[in-house]
């Protein structure tokens, strides 16, 4: 509680909580269900809004539970729900009808068809990918029919929210179940391990001089990373963006002082102002703590109330009628009470002048005397000691019926359709990251579908006509596509759509317009984040051909889902662990070089390589071990699976070949150290 009083008495307008679990912050001190009915009265008496973050993906055993935590949180008044998964929008949607859904920076929206394609969902709110620039932020603000919210002052990932799996996969505690241990605050190095080297820690973002800008585009919300930081941080962060916002100007003891109470060796703006590289980059130092900071920012929560609900009083005094006094606040509420008839004064009458002073004196409550407005007769007297008893009375009222929750309407958890999926032996698909990988092995194996980057088709046109007609093929988009590159990736799919090809993979929400518009069938791929049958059946009302289930699921938890979309499964590949806007390599040399792959090294020698997403400039890290599970086949069987994809990466032709016949039950391919996966460990 100390952190959310920090952030209201400051200036705070709406904050944002999790509770024990089901949000992206499991590692802080969250709230208990007691605790939130708590905050939310605390928050609504003083006009600020509670937004609850159930930021995570959830499984279908979860979801129950999940329903329950929906249903508590709505009952006690929280103002909105913060959601990533696309499965816990459905469930919220059916529990509490009427609590708006703010789609979070985890859902990985960062173009305007994503904000459209989050509307159309029922979202009212998307905090936009923290990697855009002003430019596209306008753009979209412009175009929205929703409220769009952006972050300004925390903690920066090195991968796009929502795309991290290097917790996961390296030590079981996954970023998108609120668990991520940050290995990317820990030393690497390129080609060896450099412990000096911190090429994934970016230093915070801090927009406070740009608030004026932010607010002339059409932002309707600034966001301040606090959950995991201390009350003294949350206090003085909160009240330096306040002052600024109500159009202070920012001064040089303001940044200071945020430098103070936390950075990673300064601050950064470079995403927003356009300006990567490796000037974004820092690591937090131990400093001095400065105490008389640290002491004005707990002082600032602590001791008393920062008055911020401006109230009317009415007064009327009559002879020989009872005292009245009312109270009117912001949201027309009203309360009066009566108190003893005046007497006549045989001194000294009380005047307005007097009535009003005592009935200023608020301190110690939420509320400040806006205006008062007196009707007293002349030559009466009331003690002052009356006064102010009715004055303490009107605004106890006030407090218990502004912290009032009313009844909210909900609805009941219900079972989904089931669909089963496929009996049998699921089919092969294939992904290749380059044409070279497509041998005659691959094309005689006849897979299902073969996933081709779109660029390497528009380089390669000759690779339609060396498929034979039972594979479908199907082009690769970037999981980020910025408003800024859309033209070109609609032109890309243009051409290819003549070159024959009639199916596209896409891993954002924001795609599937494009995709739908220039006419592809859709398959989904990981990037979804798909880990619930409502997701599943969401992507079914959107007509999607296939979906690849998260690999961070454990295979019990793929057989028991409804897989109301054909439903694919990764068995061998490297596996993607961040996606980067900022590129590794030129924020290490000065010049672009994402075209000659690297590795990063770290403290235990394992190494992961950085290669170039297909089409952009942006770096995609991979898992060092594949993984393989060409062995496993037959246990893979009962999953009701449609597909199993095998993907290829850094492989030469050889080794695709050898993969496929290993696939096949032939041959003795060594795929290295490889990994099972998450598939029997699972994630917390």
């Amino acid at each position: 509680m100390d952190a959310l009083r920090a952030a209201v008495q400051n200036g705070a307008d709406a904050v944002y909580l999790g509770l024990s679990a089901f949000n992206a912050r499991r590692g802080a001190k969250n709230f208990t269900l007691e605790e939130l009915q708590e905050a939310v009265t605390y928050c609504h008496v003083r006009g600020v809004q509670v937004h609850l973050a159930i930021n995570i993906l959830v499984s279908d055993r979860e979801m129950l539970e999940a329903s329950e935590c929906i249903r508590r949180a709505a009952q006690l008044g929280v103002d909105a729900f913060i959601v990533q998964d696309l499965g816990l929008v459905a469930l919220c949607q059916s529990i509490a009808p009427d609590v708006p859904i703010h789609a979070s920076t985890q859902m990985s929206i960062h173009s305007l068809e994503g904000v459209l394609e989050a509307a159309q969902m029922g979202v009212s709110r998307v905090v936009l990918a923290r990697e855009l620039p002003r430019e596209e932020i306008a753009f979209i603000c412009r175009n929205s029919p929703v409220e769009i919210e952006i972050f300004v002052h925390g903690a920066l990932c090195m991968c796009y929210s929502g795309q991290c799996y290097l917790s996961s996969v390296i030590g079981r505690r996954s970023g998108n179940r609120g668990q991520c241990a940050q290995p990317c605050r820990m030393p690497y190095g390129f080609g060896r391990f450099e412990e000096s080297r911190y090429p994934l820690s970016l230093k915070d973002n801090c927009l406070v001089e740009y608030l004026q800008e932010i607010r002339a585009m059409g932002v309707a919300s600034i966001k301040i990373e606090g959950r995991m930081k201390r009350p003294e941080y949350v206090a003085v962060v909160t009240r330096i963006y306040r002052a600024v916002l109500d159009g202070r100007p920012v001064t040089q003891a303001d940044l200071a002082d945020l430098e103070t109470i936390f950075s990673r060796q300064g601050f950064t703006q470079g995403y927003y102002v356009g300006r990567t590289g490796e000037a974004m980059f820092g690591t937090h130092q131990d400093t001095p703590e400065d105490r008389d900071l640290m002491a004005g920012a707990r002082a600032s929560y602590e001791r008393g109330e920062n008055p911020r609900v401006g109230v009317t009083f009415y007064a009327m005094l009559r002879s020989g009628e009872e005292s009245q006094l009312a109270v009117e606040d912001d949201r027309g509420h009203v309360v009066r009470t009566k108190g003893p008839v005046p007497e006549a004064a045989v001194n000294r009458p009380l005047t307005e002048d007097e009535l009003q002073k005592r009935l200023q004196k608020t301190g110690g409550t939420p509320y400040f005397a806006a205006q008062v407005k007196a009707a007293l007769e002349p030559g009466l007297t009331l003690p002052a000691s009356e006064i102010n008893a009715m004055r303490r009375e009107v605004l106890d009222q006030l407090t218990a019926l502004r912290g009032r929750t009313d009844p909210v309407r909900l609805g009941t958890y219900s079972r989904l359709d089931a669909y089963p999926g496929h009996p049998g032996e699921p089919v092969l698909t294939v992904a290749v990251r380059n044409a070279g990988q497509i041998t005659k092995r691959l094309i005689n194996a006849k897979p299902a579908v073969l996933y081709v980057p779109l660029t390497e088709l528009l380089e390669h046109p000759e690779i339609p006509g060396q498929l034979p007609p039972e594979t479908a093929l199907c082009a690769i988009l970037p999981r980020v596509i910025h408003d800024r590159e859309r033209s070109q990736w609609a032109v890309a799919l243009e051409r290819v759509r003549a070159m024959g090809v009639r199916q596209a993979l896409t891993g954002n929400l924001g795609q599937i317009r494009l995709l739908k518009q220039k006419g592809f069938e859709v398959r989904g791929d990981f990037g979804l984040n798909v880990f619930n049958s409502r997701a599943m059946h969401y992507l079914k009302s959107l007509g999607l051909l296939s979906q690849m289930v998260s690999f961070e699921l454990m295979l019990p938890q793929v057989r028991d889902m409804s897989k109301a979309v054909d439903s694919e499964l990764l068995v061998y590949g490297r596996l993607p662990l961040m996606l980067m806007e900022n590129c590794l390599l030129k924020s290490r040399t000065g010049t672009c070089s994402c075209d000659s792959p690297t590795k990063l090294i770290d403290r235990m020698g394992e190494e992961f390589p950085l290669l170039k997403d297909p089409g952009t400039c942006r770096n995609v890290m991979y898992n060092g071990k594949r993984l393989y599970l060409l062995d496993k086949r037959k246990s893979l069987q009962n999953l009701g699976l449609w597909a199993l994809r095998m993907s290829f990466t850094t492989e030469n032709p050889a080794e695709v070949d050898g993969a496929l016949s290993q696939y096949f039950g032939a041959g003795d391919f060594d795929p290295g150290t490889c990994t099972r996966g998450l598939y029997a460990r699972g994630v917390e």
